[in-house]
């Protein structure tokens, strides 16, 4: 009687209608993957989770296969020595950003075994986006920071090369929205009624005839 019945549920697992799984295309992904200012504090960001968004990495093309890119996962207190020295909301200097408790709590720094130059800024562009899409997908988000000091961060953090970038990760606690703009028109970020709102050329505008 036994052998019937796992026969039976056996039998009624597999004629189960295959489950409808939700798939993270590459466009839902891209427009989830903003550049946020602003972050749950409550929420930790674990090492495992930095280490699999630079995994990513490994799976990116190089010029010149050089890769020589490398990177410095930040957590837990390290992240007040990396806050002290980075600048967020360049074009919002009056709101002071990020605001108090919603400060990014993990990084990721990014250096470069040689001197930049074109090909590392390919490589750079290239690894940087394929990491946030990566944070994006397991449900974090990020920003790239171009401005921050670089002489105090790569010494309070040890670091044997010159860093090139920093990417904050963490949880979003913002609203971002995009919209569409013509070419000419102000491509400057704004806030309004605690929204952010980034232009976006056309596509239209963007293809040249």
């Amino acid at each position: 009687m036994a052998d019937n019945y796992l026969e039976k549920r056996m039998e009624d697992y597999r004629n189960q209608p295959p489950t409808k799984r939700r798939v993270a295309t590459l466009l839902k992904l891209l427009r989830a993957n903003r550049s946020y200012r602003g972050y749950d504090t409550s929420f930790t960001v674990r090492e495992d989770q930095l280490r699999s968004i630079i995994e990513v990495a490994t799976l990116c093309p190089s010029a010149r296969n050089q890769q020589v890119l490398r990177f410095r996962p930040v957590l837990d207190a390290e992240a007040d020595v990396v806050l002290k020295h980075i600048r967020l909301g360049g074009a919002l200097p009056e709101l002071h950003l990020p605001f108090a408790g919603t400060e990014p709590r993990a990084f990721v720094v990014i250096c470069s075994t040689v001197p930049d130059s074109h090909y590392v800024s390919v490589d750079l562009g290239i690894v940087a986006q394929s990491m946030l899409l990566r944070a994006t997908e397991l449900g974090l988000g990020g920003i790239c920071i171009g401005a921050f000091d670089h002489a105090e961060i790569k010494e309070a953090l040890g670091l044997k090369y010159d860093p090139l970038l920093v990417l904050a990760i963490g949880r979003p606690k913002e609203r971002i929205e995009l919209c569409s703009c013509s070419e000419g028109e102000s491509l400057t970020y704004y806030r309004r009624e605690d929204i952010h709102y980034v232009p976006k050329i056309k596509v239209d505008d963007l293809i040249l005839k």
